[in-house]
């Protein structure tokens, strides 16, 4: 026996593209949540020019982490997504072909960022301390975190990229 082993993960960070799809497998009863995810990469094309181009993934849950998608998150909200890439073969019902698709099923999903919303939503303030009525909008990014055997001000954190 070959002492070879194989992995089959997946980490995305991404977009929702639209809200979690909840359904219930009848036979099982089992929840499931299916939705899209953005990710975006760049590259300089011959002329030098920057050019963006969008990936679209799409993500199926099962279980316990369905009912987190469903809960925890709505379209245009960053995400971290852990899974697994999945092949599902089906028929093409207009051409009777044998067709194959590619999706993500996720094992573990995390909220990096909730999308401002119009009317409230998005980040909420941390409580207001004393007396004041205005109470700048809480912003994490420059949130200093304690490492073990330091102190909290060593911790280092690049104000431009949050990650």
């Amino acid at each position: 026996m070959s002492n070879v082993r194989s992995l089959n993960r997946v980490i995305l960070i991404g977009n929702v593209g639209k809200n979690p799809e909840m359904t219930v497998i009848t036979s099982t009863g089992r929840d499931v949540a299916k939705f899209s995810l953005a990710t975006k990469e760049g590259y300089f094309d011959a002329n030098r020019v920057w050019k963006d181009f969008t990936e679209w993934h799409n993500i199926v849950a099962f279980g316990p982490v369905a009912k987190k998608a469903e809960k925890s998150f709505t379209k245009g909200d960053l995400v971290l997504v852990e899974g697994r890439i999945k092949s599902r073969k089906w028929t093409d019902k207009n051409s009777g072909q044998e067709r194959t698709s590619f999706e993500i099923e996720a094992t573990n999903l995390v909220v990096l960022e909730k999308k401002k919303r119009e009317g409230g939503g998005g980040f909420a303030a941390p409580p207001a301390r004393g007396g004041d009525a205005f109470q700048a909008p809480y912003d994490n990014r420059s949130a200093k975190f304690p490492t073990e055997g330091g102190d909290a001000d060593s911790f280092p954190v690049d104000e431009e990229d949050p990650f």
